[in-house]
């Protein structure tokens, strides 16, 4: 009987360390799989918050007119939009229209446009709805252009003007309008440099008989107050840059900067 016993209690503690060892064990791969799930979560979350912004240069520019700018690249993605030569008579809309293609879609985006990226910008804004739309030294409908574009669409005078004379005035229209721009000028005169005439004079007929009349109030505007390309007078801002140019994005970086990421903090 005691033998029996025995055998009995030696079989109850082998089953036992059996148990604890699989209670172990069950343990270990259900630690194992926490982790893995977590791992999961945080690098399927990390990829979700990056956003788009899709950055729109002006008539006279490219890519370089923001490498001034500084975004957390591990939140956001950069993209720049590239200009397309302009149809002959084609308006601002259908340009839009065209350049919106460069944009994906299916991710949250934000659009920040100078100038006549600014223009563009607001067209577009009728098309995809960005999370967020940023202008800057822009316009968002046709009173805010000064008098000398819209007089025009009455008198066309710049279709007598050849296309390559309109990229030789530039060189000297630039500085004579927006002299901080020689803190930037090497940039500017590449920029100008690489610019198509006919680019340049098709975008000018765009401008001239643009026909937008009312913008979306979520339009985020920053001018400055000392832009002679496009003055402050006709503008209805968000924000007001003090000693601003038409060049601002360029010269003063740093306070711009700081908008933009504020204002886009929340996407």
């Amino acid at each position: 009987m005691n033998h029996e016993t025995s055998v009995m209690k030696s079989q109850i503690e082998i089953i036992s360390i059996k148990l604890r060892r699989q209670n172990l064990l069950i343990r270990y791969v259900l630690l194992l799989l926490f982790f893995i799930i977590i791992g999961i979560k945080s690098v399927s979350q990390s990829i979700e918050i990056k956003k788009n912004i899709y950055l729109i240069p002006g008539q006279g520019a490219d890519e370089r007119l923001f490498k001034n700018l500084k975004f957390d690249t591990s939140r956001f993605e950069i993209h720049y939009i590239k200009y397309r030569i302009p149809y002959k008579g084609e308006d601002m809309e259908s340009y839009a229209v065209r350049l919106s293609n460069q944009i994906d879609t299916t991710k949250e985006f934000c659009l920040i446009g100078v100038s006549l990226g600014g223009m563009i910008a607001t067209e577009i804004n009728e098309i995809l709805k960005p999370k967020k739309v940023i202008i800057i030294s822009g316009a968002k409908c046709r009173n805010e252009l000064p008098a000398r574009y819209r007089f025009q669409k009455s008198i066309p005078i710049y279709k007598i003007v050849p296309k390559q004379l309109i990229k030789q005035s530039s060189f000297i229209a630039q500085p004579l309008f927006e002299p901080d721009r020689k803190k930037e000028k090497e940039t500017c005169v590449l920029m100008l440099k690489d610019k198509d005439p006919t680019f340049l004079k098709r975008t000018i007929e765009m401008i001239i008989n643009w026909d937008r009349k009312s913008f979306d109030s979520n339009i985020v505007h920053i001018h400055g107050n000392n832009d002679h390309t496009l003055p402050v007078k006709n503008i209805k801002y968000n924000y007001l840059i003090n000693n601003g140019s038409h060049m601002m994005i360029l010269t003063q970086t740093p306070e711009i900067n700081n908008i933009i990421l504020s204002v886009i903090s929340d996407m």
